[in-house]
């Protein structure tokens, strides 16, 4: 994947401010021909700089209020099926690979307390899984973002 410049960030800004502006209205916005914005974006969606559309939609809007995260030591011959056991899970959100004595941090969200005990329930059967422990998150303090990177990006820093 080639870094990103400025022109990019510029470009990945203003889709964050209005994610449906047209090739046009960018191009307009940003001082660059419909064409230039055009390929840049296929360029994006192509590497991919991009994440999914799914990312942008919150777990709560769909009943699941409750997040956890899952620390999970595995036996590391069993590393991928554990993985692919983790993916089948739906209320998987998200799972890290770890150095340290934690393996796998598992992103779950749960409709409610005994929903988040299945799921514990069902993360610690997972052949390979040799010891889990959970932790409720309360609140989320800071919201995934990269805008202050691309800021930075356009700065020069």
């Amino acid at each position: 994947m080639r870094n990103l410049d400025a022109t990019d960030a510029r470009l990945l800004l203003a889709l964050s401010d209005n994610p449906r502006a047209t090739g046009l209205e960018l191009a307009a916005r940003l001082g660059l021909s419909r064409n230039t914005v055009q390929a840049r974006l296929t360029a994006l969606e192509s590497q991919p700089a991009l994440h999914a559309f799914d990312t942008r939609v919150h777990p709560e809007a769909l009943g699941y209020p409750l997040t956890a995260f899952i620390t999970t030591q595995v036996n590391q011959h069993q590393l991928a099926r554990v993985g692919d056991a983790l993916a089948a899970v739906p209320e998987v959100i998200e799972v890290h690979g770890l150095t340290g004595a934690t393996d796998l941090l598992v992103r779950v969200v749960a409709r409610d307390p005994d929903d988040l005990y299945r799921l514990a329930e069902l993360v610690l059967g997972i052949p390979g899984v040799e010891r889990t422990s959970i932790a409720l998150s309360m609140r989320e303090m800071v919201r995934y973002r990269v805008a202050p990177l691309l800021n930075r990006r356009i700065l020069g820093e």
